[in-house]
C-alpha cells in the first residue's frame, strides 16, 4: 500500500499523461516507478526519493512539455504543492535531469537514486514493452517504419540525437542496442541483457520477413 504521498503522486500523473499515446503515457511512467522501486530495494537506495522522481520524471520531458524542460517547472510546481523540503525537491529534480538518453552526451546520474531512475526508465525502452513503445511513437510522430535507403546515424551529441529524424528501425540501432552497455545498477544489468536478446531476435525476424526470406 503507498503511502499518502505516492498515492497523490500517482493520481497526479494519471492527469498529466491522460491524453499521451507516443509511448511516454501514465502506464510507462508506472512501470518505471514498479522497477525503479525494486532496483531501490535491491540496491539498498533512498526509497521514497526514487519513487517520486520515477513518478515525476516525464511531466517535464522535452518531447511533452518543452516549456516546462529545462527548469522541471511542473515537477517543482507539484513538489512544493505537497511540502516537500527544498533540499528534497533540489535533489529529484537533479535526477530527473539526468535521466534522459543523449547520445554520447549521456550523463552518469551522480547518486544511487538517480541510477535507479534511469536505469528502470532504459529497461521500459527495452524488451517485448520497448519494440511496442519504439513503433507506437513512430507512428504517432509521422515516421516511415523502415527504409533500407536510410541508414542509421551513430555517435550522435545530443543535440545531433534531438533534432535527427529517422526510422523507427533505425532507432534500435540510434538508441535502444545502446542502453545495454549504458545500464548503472548489478540489478539491472541482467534483465537488460535478457530484454536485448529479445529485440535482436525480433529485428532479425524483421528483416527476414521484409526481404521475404520467411
Amino acid at each position: 500500500m503507498e503511502n499518502q504521498l505516492i498515492y497523490n503522486t500517482i493520481e497526479y500523473i494519471k492527469s498529466v499523461f491522460a491524453t499521451d499515446f507516443s509511448g511516454h503515457d501514465f502506464f510507462h511512467t508506472m512501470r518505471v516507478y514498479k522497477m525503479a522501486t525494486n532496483l531501490a530495494r535491491q540496491e539498498n537506495a533512498d526509497l521514497q526519493i526514487v519513487q517520486l522522481a520515477a513518478l515525476l520524471h516525464d511531466v517535464d520531458d522535452r518531447k511533452l512539455s518543452p516549456e516546462t524542460c529545462e527548469n522541471k517547472d511542473r515537477a517543482v510546481a507539484y513538489m512544493r504543492e505537497q511540502g516537500l523540503p527544498e533540499e528534497t525537491i533540489a535533489l529529484i529534480k537533479e535526477i530527473i535531469g539526468e535521466v534522459s538518453f543523449a547520445g554520447k552526451d549521456s550523463v552518469v546520474p551522480k547518486t544511487l537514486e538517480g541510477k535507479c531512475v534511469q536505469d528502470a526508465d532504459r529497461l521500459d525502452a527495452l524488451g517485448a514493452v520497448g519494440i511496442a513503445r519504439a513503433f507506437a511513437y513512430g507512428g504517432n510522430h509521422n515516421r516511415v517504419m523502415y527504409d533500407p535507403e536510410i541508414k542509421p546515424a551513430l555517435n550522435m551529441s545530443k543535440e545531433e540525437y534531438q533534432n535527427h529524424i529517422s526510422t523507427t528501425v533505425n532507432h534500435f540501432y540510434e538508441k535502444l542496442f545502446l542502453l545495454k552497455d549504458m545500464i548503472n545498477t548489478r540489478s539491472a544489468k541482467a534483465i537488460a541483457e535478457h530484454r536485448e536478446q529479445y529485440m535482436k531476435e525480433y529485428i532479425n525476424e524483421f528483416m527476414d520477413e521484409w526481404e521475404g526470406i520467411k
